[in-house]
């Protein structure tokens, strides 16, 4: 292994660790653990926010570049981080269960295209203007960077998640303190050598990769200026308690629990509709927060829709994440493996029909692996309907007319993600536009980096990507003249 992986990136430099505690993340496709890295402590994050800090309040330091300058910046990171594709996707996969194909296409190929639209969007944003006063004179308004960042990212796109934050931290002036999750770190340690490679400037990020007591001196530190955190939705309200408290401007992407609304008219041939219904509802193994997980279908076609779905799940490979025709890997953890096993006892136990899956997949003696699972006849008020299960498990609800669904589908605590599947796209998006969630697609679900991200209700504050994700990363100050 690389030495520096013995170190922890803090400051622009590779540095050693306050303690010799360390990470072994393990495969969950082989079981098998996959080598070591640092722990940071809470010594290790006060040098790396000592940094950060420093990176920002130094005269002419990163938060007084010219936004232009600070846009090449980024566009050399995006140009590294594409030059190591492959190894971030492997070892993202390696890591978490993503299939690599997945991988590739988000892990790998998103977070340069995320940096290149924010250094696209600060060289054209204007960050100051001036207003004619009503009292006389004039009002300067000024968008400054808010100034150091704590951004806490979860295991399951922990590439992409952090772009989330990076990019639009880096455009707007701040800097970044990054804590990974202690799934999934190796992947972090090669964006630290892009950043080192294309130039970044010491401090403006540090990546101190730790567990639950690192993340939580992080997020309370009080060289910190802003939180960004994506994961559950407890883990957020704890983290909303704390910066509301410290009066801490804070960004939370939690869970969901999003519905896919299968219209009346929707063309239900798989070869039509299943690759993109797949995508909205199984990607990641289920690992994922906007997921289509409540199939609403209507009762006239309610048997259809169940049979579509029935045969979709069926049909997805399963196996060794890092297998070219896997579509289904493990999950992250055992741990996950019990809780999503859990989640499938409950449904069973309150009445729930299985359809297709529901136990381990035959041949696979090693690794965390669940198969694709569908329950039908669920009730929105169930446990399985309301509460993120996180794996790959559907439930298919009927429901009577257009109004029915609309109530069914906004009758959850959470409001992230979901879907209308019609053969009438403008109909699909009036349907759409009734459902209280922060992001909705038709016939399709993958955010785009222009539209902003997020959720409402229990689905978190605040939103990331477009320039309302920058804005995020800004404060006004006001300049009476």
């Amino acid at each position: 292994m690389d030495h520096r992986h013995e170190h922890l990136y803090i400051g622009g430099a590779w540095v050693r660790p306050a303690t010799d505690r360390l990470i072994t993340p393990v495969n969950p496709s082989t079981e098998e653990p996959l080598g070591s890295v640092p722990e940071a402590v809470e010594a290790d994050v006060d040098a790396a926010v000592r940094a950060a800090r420093e990176a920002f309040d130094a005269p002419g330091g990163w938060a007084a570049w010219e936004p232009g300058r600070r846009a090449d910046v980024m566009e050399r990171f995006a140009a590294e981080l594409d030059a190591r594709a492959e190894s971030i996707a492997s070892a993202v996969s390696s890591q978490n269960g993503m299939p690599i194909g997945t991988a590739r296409q988000l892990e790998a190929g998103y977070p340069s295209a995320v940096l290149r639209y924010y250094a696209s969007l600060t060289r054209t944003m204007e960050f100051t203007e001036t207003r004619p006063g009503l009292l006389g004179g004039q009002v300067e308004v000024r968008r400054v960077p808010v100034g150091v960042v704590a951004a806490i990212v979860p295991w399951n796109y922990p590439q992409v998640l952090s772009t989330f934050k990076i990019a639009p931290a880096m455009a707007a002036g701040c800097t970044v303190v990054l804590k990974p999750s202690p799934e999934a770190v190796l992947d972090s340690f090669v964006v630290a050598e892009a950043a080192e490679a294309a130039g970044v400037p010491a401090g403006v990020l540090n990546i101190v990769p730790g567990g639950r007591d690192a993340g939580a001196h992080l997020v309370s530190h009080p060289g910190v200026d802003k939180v960004a955190f994506t994961g559950s939705t407890p883990a957020g309200r704890a983290i909303g308690e704390v910066c509301g408290r410290l009066l801490r401007p804070v960004t939370l992407e939690l869970g969901g629990k999003s519905a896919g609304i299968v219209l009346d008219d929707a063309v239900l041939d798989p070869t039509v509709i299943g690759e993109d219904l797949v995508r909205a509802t199984f990607t990641n193994n289920g690992q994922t927060c906007f997921l289509s997980t409540r199939i609403l279908a209507p009762r006239s076609r309610y048997t259809e829709v169940v049979d579509l779905v029935t045969g979709l799940a069926r049909s997805l490979p399963v196996g060794d994440a890092l297998d070219e025709r896997t579509l289904i890997g493990p999950l992250v953890t055992s741990g996950q493996r019990d809780r999503v096993e859990g989640y499938i006892a409950k449904g069973r136990a309150e009445g729930a029909r299985l359809t297709t899956g529901g136990g381990r997949p035959a041949g696979l003696d090693r690794g965390w692996f669940v198969e694709p699972t569908v329950f039908a006849d669920v009730d929105n008020a169930s446990v399985l309907a309301q509460e993120e299960v996180f794996g790959p498990v559907l439930c298919v609800l009927p429901y009577d007319d257009v109004d029915d669904a609309v109530r069914i589908a906004n009758d959850s605590d959470y409001g992230l993600g979901g879907t209308v599947w019609t053969a009438d796209p403008e109909r699909g998006a009036a349907v759409a536009r009734r459902v209280r969630t922060g992001t909705i697609g038709v016939n399709r679900y993958l955010p785009d980096p222009v539209g902003p991200f997020g959720g409402m209700k229990a689905s978190g504050l605040g939103r990331e990507l477009g320039p309302d994700g920058l804005h995020g990363y800004l404060q006004a100050q006001s300049l009476y003249l």
